[in-house]
């Protein structure tokens, strides 16, 4: 049965994907080779965000990588910054912003972020989908090449594109690992013998298998079945939002151009133009649906075709629902107002931790069970502690402990000094030393400072239990 939304459009599309025939098997996408100013300002910024992506992993500051996220380990980089598990709290909070910030982007903008900035579009559209024009034609002659036979000529383009694709999928593997583990570790990786890392030489060509059949065979499926994002559309977006629209009420009734025609239906020729160039073989005069990734493809090609015949450019266009029904500019909506304000104090509150976080993480716990030691002149008494220490630098780092809420003394057990290398951790023992005539109550709070090179890097809180002086 065929739905009609109160502006009479049609609204069977709904019920389908336009990568599935009505058999239920999947309707390959011959998409045509985009032209025009938005997919040159993509391709722009493709560029900049590809040369991101490649020396990133070089880029060093201070010894530490840009970025790293080693999962397995538990370390996490950010800006030359090291976060261990300890920190996981602020990539939480990270993780947070971040989410909200695409819900707020999406509210406002819609999928801007996944036609200009997502790496499966920019990686599919940019690099692969190139490559493919560049072997096989546009979209038609792809379409014939593959209902063609196996003749000489296609089994070259054939092998000659998949070798291209393995290839480029092998490289974004290495770098994708290299966020993983570490440039430097993949070196080693890659020099040394295969049995000396045979874990990563499987993660390598297992990355290498994923990426290849996501670009070369999975493709636009990535964006309309597994990533959630196009189906988050239906509770972000509303009449407001920013998309990739079709302005039904210009183009409607569509009807073929005709020259030297005085025009008396709608503005829309009919070219399909729209749905050729459609990467996810949608017809966007549709409406907003889920598989429409906001690419552009299609303004450009609709602004082609408009030029070609003389009419106004801007048939389809980023606009609003609004913006089309009454001719309305952006609104400032309170939902919009109220993201934003959460927003800003979860921005503001990252930043401070981040600001405020210490390069040293340390934790002194009194050793349980035991009550107060006496010392042999019988005039001071003892404590045990357990100290731990987690160095998030990479530079070895000397630890003094001073006693500092209290006139007393701090023996270390077993060692002459504290020292805790560079990402690394260390604990050890400690006597507390205090004159039990100072001593006022059975339970007293004292201060210890950690000190490294003189600097003091932050103050621990901890109890002595002792006699009651009378």
């Amino acid at each position: 049965m065929t739905e009609k939304t109160d502006t009479g459009r049609n609204e069977s599309f709904r019920d389908s994907i336009s990568t599935i025939d009505k058999e239920g098997h999947r309707a390959w996408i011959y998409a045509q080779k985009p032209k025009g100013k938005l997919y040159n300002a993509r391709t722009v910024t493709s560029i900049f965000y590809l040369i991101a992506f490649f020396t990133i992993p070089f880029i060093k500051i201070n010894g530490n990588p840009l970025f790293l996220a080693n999962i397995v380990k538990g370390k996490f980089i950010l800006f030359s910054m090291v976060f261990w598990p300890q920190d996981f709290f602020l990539f939480g909070l990270g993780m947070l912003i971040f989410i909200l910030f695409v819900v707020l982007f999406t509210v406002v903008f819609g999928r801007v972020f996944c036609g200009w900035a997502c790496p499966q579009t920019i990686f599919m559209e940019m690099v692969f989908r190139r490559i493919e024009y560049w072997i096989e034609g546009d979209g038609t002659h792809q379409k014939a090449l593959n209902k063609g036979p196996w003749n000489r000529d296609k089994i070259i383009k054939k092998i000659s594109k998949h070798t291209i694709f393995m290839l480029v999928a092998f490289l974004i593997a290495n770098t994708f690992l290299s966020y993983i583990i570490g440039i430097d570790e993949l070196f080693r990786i890659v020099q040394d013998p295969i049995s000396s890392h045979i874990g990563g030489f499987i993660s390598i060509w297992l990355f290498t298998g994923v990426f290849y059949f996501i670009f070369a065979i999975f493709r636009e499926q990535a964006c309309l079945v597994v990533c959630p994002y196009g189906r988050l559309q239906g509770v972000l977006l509303d009449k407001n939002s920013i998309v990739v629209a079709y302005d039904y009420i210009r183009g409607e009734l569509r009807g073929k151009f005709k020259k030297n025609e005085t025009r008396t239906v709608g503005d829309c020729i009919d070219c399909d133009q729209c749905v050729k160039v459609c990467p996810t073989g949608i017809d966007i005069r549709n409406g907003t649906q889920l598989e429409c990734v906001n690419c552009t493809a299609c303004i450009d090609a609709c602004d082609h075709m408009m030029e070609s015949v003389g009419l106004p450019k801007g048939l389809i266009r980023y606009d609003s629902e609004n913006g089309i029904i009454n001719k309305q500019k952006l609104k400032i909506t309170p939902r919009l107002i109220a993201y934003s304000c959460v927003l800003l104090v979860l921005i503001g509150l990252e930043s401070f931790l981040i600001i405020s976080r210490s390069d040293v993480d340390v934790s002194i716990i009194r050793a349980r069970g035991l009550l107060y030691q006496e010392q042999p002149d019988s005039i001071h008494v003892s404590n045990i502690y357990n100290i731990k220490l987690e160095n998030k630098t990479r530079t070895n780092m000397p630890v003094q402990l001073k006693l500092e809420s209290a006139n007393g003394e701090i023996k270390l057990i077993g060692k002459e000094g504290l020292e805790v290398a560079g990402e690394n951790h260390a604990q050890g023992e400690f006597f507390i030393i205090l004159d039990k005539r100072t001593i006022k109550a059975r339970k007293t709070k004292l201060k210890v400072g950690i000190y490294s090179a003189d600097k003091k890097i932050k103050t621990i809180e901890t109890s002595f239990f002792g006699p009651v002086s009378k």
